[in-house]
């Protein structure tokens, strides 16, 4: 099972570059960053956390774009993975968004890992023109045609999202294929979408039953046809022995611990203490 580590972005604190440094010096796998374009002052949707208009912490209104911060990890990192837990590709152009994640990929040698999300936030969406009712059905059209992009000679895409006649675009990614986790409650529907159109789950961080989910998950996976196992990527548990070894034996791939958005010595103790305890850990269930 690999560790990865997720830093909410904003303009305070460690930057994305030194975080991402940091976290491959301490030996975790992967690096994640979330994704906001903003955040609509008068709106509807309630947040998942807090179940109304009020949100659990102001960094959503601060964070940096994604990409962006993912791109000043790659001068200073060779190994990490770069990752986001969750991008929102329905609020950008798919084209330029292609482009943009098959540039990353291309300069950091093929380490990128694509973590998306619905969009809890119908009235973020509604300002790209996203129905909050077609939502999964826009992020399909986008990771289709991205996905058409990415590995086409002549890509071209029709739908109702997204559509454009035959193109070139390069670069193309290092990798033959971008992982694609999709970050969301753990239900039937999610899980099927899943197994259809992504690699994996990335877990909510108040995820309850989560060997029960990952059982369902596989039985989906399944249903559709498909080899192996998919990846699960489980949000914000403690680093403790036995909750390790379950989420392990229950076919967690990755557990990713939140990073405090502080000074860079700060953060890099922080990261030492949690490799400490996460090494322990491991020795513990050996």
């Amino acid at each position: 099972m690999r560790y990865g580590i997720v830093l909410f972005t904003s303009d305070r604190g460690i930057t994305p570059a030194d975080a991402a440094r940091a976290a491959e010096t301490a030996g975790f796998d992967t690096f994640y960053v979330p994704e906001h374009t903003h955040i609509p002052i008068r709106r509807s949707a309630p947040h998942p956390r807090t179940g109304d208009a009020t949100l659990p912490d102001d960094r959503y209104l601060r964070t940096l774009d994604p990409w962006v911060a993912l791109a000043t990890a790659v001068p200073v990192t060779s190994r990490i993975r770069l990752a986001t837990a969750v991008a929102l590709p329905v609020e950008s152009d798919p084209i330029t968004l292609a482009k943009t994640i098959a540039s990353l990929d291309h300069l950091s040698g093929g380490r990128v890992t694509l973590g998306v999300g619905f969009g809890w936030n119908t009235d973020e969406l509604a300002d790209h023109g996203v129905p909050g009712a077609r939502r999964r059905t826009a992020l399909r059209e986008y990771l289709t045609a991205m996905r058409a992009l990415w590995t086409e000679e002549e890509a071209s895409h029709e739908g109702e999202f997204v559509e454009f006649g035959p193109s070139w675009a390069w670069p193309k990614p290092v990798q033959a294929q971008v992982p694609v986790l999709v970050g969301a409650g753990g239900t039937e529907r999610t899980f099927g979408w899943i197994a259809r159109h992504a690699d994996g789950w990335l877990t909510t961080p108040s995820e309850e039953d989560i060997e029960a989910k990952i059982a369902q998950l596989h039985g989906s996976w399944r249903a559709e046809g498909r080899t192996g196992d998919p990846e699960v990527i489980a949000l914000g548990p403690r680093p403790d022995p036995d909750g390790l070894a379950r989420l392990a034996d229950a076919g967690v791939t990755e557990v990713v611990f939140g990073l405090p958005d502080r000074e860079p010595a700060e953060v890099e103790a922080w990261l030492g203490r949690l490799a400490g305890k996460l090494e322990r850990a491991t020795s513990v269930r050996s």
